[in-house]
């Protein structure tokens, strides 16, 4: 492990639309930076989008020739330019 990157998965870059639904926030379209096992990193820009750590959201992939599952994630870190979502242990 270096320094403070406590990240159980091996994330990899990746660039696609996403449709981020947000129960009190509403619907956005955001980019992400990386994906990984575990989840998501979001791109939010000056979008008025401001949830709280632990807020459920879910997250649909656009752009795809058939729609994309809507999955349920958690927001679990915050940074200067968007955020971490986590997939909900579905399992759980």
């Amino acid at each position: 492990m270096v320094g403070s990157d406590r990240r159980e998965h091996i994330r990899t870059a990746m660039s696609a639309k996403v449709r981020v639904v947000h129960e009190t926030l509403g619907a956005f379209l955001f980019s992400t930076r990386d994906i990984s096992d575990g989840g998501v990193f979001i791109v939010v820009e000056s979008e008025p989008f401001h949830p709280e750590i632990g807020d459920r959201v879910t997250v649909q992939v656009q752009g795809l020739p058939v729609p994309a599952p809507i999955l349920p994630m958690v927001v679990v870190r915050r940074t200067d330019d968007g955020y971490g979502l986590q997939f909900e242990d579905v399992h759980g």
